[in-house]
């Protein structure tokens, strides 16, 4: 199930999310919004929930968040963006690293 967090989400939210996957969810989170898509099997779902609700392709990044360790993972097919200079599956750009990891923290962390 992929949802759409714009709020810290609820323990019920993260397990629906984790019902795709099981250890993690994928996410596609944008940036200059703050906000979250997440859940289902590919991050590409997840990235067209975003745009279908107003965001902005060169805005959205693929990640991973897995709840048993709070942590937040980087690499994505979706993250492959020549014409924004991320030239693999893994966010390079630190200051978008630290924008991801920033709002997937505050959207899912903690839970």
């Amino acid at each position: 199930m992929i949802l759409l967090i714009a709020s810290r989400a609820t323990r019920k939210q993260i397990e629906d999310m984790q019902q795709a996957l099981g250890a993690y969810i994928k996410l596609a989170v944008d940036i200059r919004l703050g906000i979250l898509a997440g859940g289902g099997p590919l991050h590409a779902d997840c990235e067209s929930v975003l745009l279908e609700n107003g965001s902005k392709q060169e805005d959205v990044w693929g990640a991973d968040w897995i709840p048993a360790t709070q942590q937040v993972t980087f690499e994505s097919l979706i993250n492959l963006r020549p014409r924004q200079k991320n030239f693999a599956l893994e966010i390079k750009d630190p200051a978008i690293r630290k924008q991801v990891e920033q709002i997937a923290r505050e959207l899912l962390g903690g839970i």
